[in-house]
């Protein structure tokens, strides 16, 4: 069953047993409504396809919707999110039980607002597209369960301080970018936080 879930290479043991806990998740979500590989420019486009099969055989309600807690868009052309809530609704059975989307590997340039509106979500892949906007980070703190989640190979990756506004705006997290978040790191960008604060209220008494 494991072998079946591809995964990237990670080279130190503590990363190893952090993405563990990602597979465990997947495995626990059931059968992912897979739909890699579309060529899908917009999400609309995914209505008429069907879910890539598996050794764990997707099962459907008596309305034809699929019982997984898991959504793969990953490697296509979607350029943005405005219909993400319907497509979801399509596609699974308990919409609000989303709990691991997969959309690396597009042509997103925002975190969209609609990311907020799935309360369920604990797993969410956004790395490889053109995300820009580091601040935009700091909407997915509304997402209680949010514990993974990877943004590496986005512009935003080469700002310095990408790693400690990520960990700052989500500080549950436990993994970011397939590496687990320490405690030093958590202390460290609660540090920035509290610097970064203080210097913008500064600026603002000036004026």
């Amino acid at each position: 069953m494991i072998k079946n879930i591809k995964t990237p290479t990670i080279k130190t043991g503590s990363h190893k047993v952090m993405l563990l806990k990602v597979f465990m998740d997947q495995i626990m979500h059931g059968a992912p409504v897979d739909l890699s590989f579309r060529s899908l420019s917009r999400l609309t486009d995914a209505w008429t396809e069907i879910p890539c099969s598996s050794l764990r055989p997707l099962k459907k309600n008596s309305e034809r919707k699929y019982l997984s807690c898991s959504l793969r868009l990953s490697n296509n052309s979607i350029t943005d999110l405005c219909d993400l809530h319907q497509t979801v609704c399509h596609f699974l059975a308990e919409p609000s039980h989303l709990a691991w989307l997969d959309l690396s590997f597009n042509k997103l340039s925002h975190i969209e607002q609609v990311l907020c509106e799935l309360p369920g979500l604990r797993v969410l892949y956004l790395h490889g597209n053109s995300i820009y906007t580091l601040s935009e980070v700091d909407r997915l703190g509304v997402l209680p369960h949010l514990h993974s989640i990877t943004l590496h190979g986005n512009p935003i990756e080469a700002y310095k301080t990408y790693r400690n506004r990520v960990i700052s705006a989500l500080p549950q997290l436990k993994t970011m970018d397939f590496g687990g978040v320490t405690q030093q790191e958590r202390v460290l960008a609660k540090l920035w936080h509290q610097s970064n604060t203080r210097c913008r209220n500064s600026r603002k008494s000036l004026h």
